[in-house]
């Protein structure tokens, strides 16, 4: 009965067993395939091997730095060991002196050592972090170095720079308040002193009443206490970011207390003697002033190891002919006077002007403006001593503005600035008010703003701020004097008798010399000196009119002309009159300019 069935019905069979193996076998392979999908991953190689440079980066990073990050004390010098073992034809990396608490203030030397006399160079000194809290100026420094070594041989404008000058850089000169701010519970505006003890208050001990960290969360927020006759209440869309101020006819709902802290002392005041309480930039010899004048200033100039190590490292490089120094904050490109009527002259001011205008390009929403005129008053400041004491053309850069959070001409509101915390930081940024019992005010609330919200940039926006500081510090540093012998001329007078005129230009802004240098005397003259075997000079002057060849003689030595200053973008004539034959050398000897020498033959 089956086999007639089977006969029967075999076409049909056949076709069935067909179609259910190739069912079978088509379910089979897409499990199999779904199976690989959900199991298939990229291959486990290096990304860095698979990465391509955006522009101002270089291909080769011999030195990797994640600089949109923060560093102490330690990781800072650890990124200038680095740099200088993977560069040692570049740097030079040493100890200028040491902080109170005994850290070394770490300079790390960048040029060409292998492209002429590195101290002969100009030179460029750039220092940051001299107030402990504005910790930012130290990741502009240090990326400076690293930014110059690797694109060495790589840019043009770069490898030109270094072969012609060198670059003093000090990421930090108060390296202790530094550490402090990053390892010890603090807010923004704190450690901006140095750590030496002082009675700030006056009662026989010192430092004895700092903040506390009372809730222990490793932050320094703020305190309020719910008060019917307080005049502030949160804010009703950010209440956790803003405290504002209530109407007059407004019942208020708390009043602030101020940062966290108990009176350690017992004295009836909170947070009155905290750590330090001086302000090293103040602490500089030019227009110094006590501290019942200036507050911070200490006892007398230089009485701090910071300050005294930094002075004591410039006055021993004379070829130092431009400076820079970063604090932070507000956006600001400061120049000097520090001080109504301080010294400044005109054609300094000048240049100075010019160079800033460049830099308020650079940085975009940066002001240029002098310190008293602007700012504030201030008085023995590090500004002032590099330009007033050493006439040299110094600016500080004030790190960062809100005005970047939106990329906006005109500042954030308050609202504004707390609407880019919950919405671009996720809200990062705030510490949530909670309830203490404080032992003298009772049952208050701590919270507020983290130390890192404020006065620098969020970490996506840290590296734009380094490399645009960067590139304006480069801008001011290839202003620095550019010498060129531009012409010797020889003119026969008779037999073995010759008149030559030396043509030496600047073809920079800086001048060798400014004017608070030649007024007050503080570099040597510049040296244009021509020397012969068989040449005696018998008269040589600088040249005052070339048209109608006017000669203001030397008295004496006449070998060798000294000149007050080579001008910014401009020149100098020199003539010398000699006898003799054969060929001559002339030597351009610039203590900011550097040395240039020209071989020539007599006709």
């Amino acid at each position: 009965m089956w086999k007639v069935f089977i006969m029967k019905h075999r076409s049909k069979i056949r076709t069935y067993i067909v179609f259910f193996v190739s069912l079978y076998l088509v379910v089979t392979l897409n499990v199999k395939a779904d199976a690989q999908k959900v199991n298939r991953k990229p291959k486990a190689s290096n990304p860095a091997d698979h990465s391509f440079p955006a522009l101002g980066a270089s291909d080769e990073r011999k030195v990797e730095v994640a600089w949109n990050r923060f560093y102490d004390h330690a990781g800072m010098g650890g990124i200038l060991a680095r740099l200088h073992k993977a560069f040692p034809e570049l740097t030079r990396l040493y100890s200028i002196g040491k902080s109170v608490q005994g850290r070394d203030i770490w300079c790390i030397e960048v040029t060409s050592h292998n492209v002429g006399d590195s101290d002969r160079k100009p030179g460029m000194y750039i220092d940051g972090n001299i107030h402990g809290n504005e910790v930012q100026g130290g990741e502009v420094v240090a990326y400076t170095a690293w930014y110059l070594c690797h694109q060495y041989g790589r840019l043009e404008k770069v490898t030109a720079l270094l072969d012609r000058c060198v670059f003093y850089l000090v990421p930090t000169i108060n390296p202790d308040a530094r550490d402090f701010w990053f390892h010890a519970a603090y807010s923004s505006r704190s450690s901006r002193t140095g750590l030496e003890p002082t009675d700030d208050d006056r009662d026989g001990l010192m430092d004895e009443d700092d903040y506390d960290d009372l809730d222990g969360d490793g932050v320094i927020t703020q305190m309020r206490i719910k008060d019917l006759f307080g005049r502030y209440k949160p804010h009703p869309n950010y209440p956790d970011y803003l405290m504002v101020r209530v109407n007059p006819d407004e019942r208020g709902q708390y009043s602030l207390l101020g940062g966290e802290g108990i009176d350690n002392d017992g004295d009836g005041r909170i947070n009155e003697d905290r750590r330090g309480g001086y302000d090293m930039n103040r602490n500089w010899a030019f227009d110094w002033q006590p501290n019942y004048v200036q507050y911070g200033a200490k006892e007398y100039p230089f009485s701090q190891p910071e300050t005294r190590a930094v002075a004591d490292f410039v006055l021993s490089r004379p070829n130092i002919a431009a400076a820079h120094s970063y604090h932070n904050s507000g956006g600001l490109i400061l120049r000097g006077p520090g001080r109504e009527g301080g010294e400044m002259s005109e054609q300094d001011e000048r240049a100075l002007r010019l160079i800033s205008e460049r830099g308020e390009k650079i940085l975009p929403y940066y002001r240029s403006i002098a310190i008293w005129d602007d700012l504030y008053t201030v008085w023995g400041g590090e500004l002032d001593w590099f330009y007033g004491g050493r006439g040299i053309l110094t600016f500080s850069n004030e790190l960062w503005t809100s005005k970047n959070l939106y990329k906006t001409p005109d500042a954030p509101s308050d609202e504004q600035q707390a609407e880019f915390v919950e919405y671009v930081l996720m809200g990062d940024g705030l510490i949530p008010w909670r309830e203490y019992d404080h032992p003298t005010y009772g049952k208050i609330e701590i919270g507020g703003r983290r130390k890192e919200w404020g006065r620098i940039p969020p970490s996506f926006l840290l590296e734009e701020e380094l490399h645009r500081n960067m590139a304006f510090t480069l801008y001011h540093a290839d202003m620095m004097p550019l010498l060129k012998i531009h012409e010797i001329a020889v003119e026969k007078l008779e037999e073995n008798l010759y008149k030559i005129w030396v043509t030496i230009e600047n073809q920079r802004l800086i001048p060798t010399r400014t004017g608070q240098d030649i007024t007050h005397h503080i570099s040597p003259p510049d040296i244009v000196s021509l020397k012969g075997n068989d040449i005696k000079v018998l008269s040589a002057g600088r040249v005052t009119d070339k048209y109608f060849k006017r000669v203001q003689p030397v008295k004496r030595r006449p070998e060798r002309v000294e000149l007050n200053s080579i001008g910014g973008m401009d020149s100098a004539i020199v003539q010398f009159v000699a006898e003799g034959k054969g060929s001559f050398t002339i030597t351009v000897d610039s203590a900011k300019g550097g040395v240039l020498t020209k071989n020539q033959l007599l006709p």
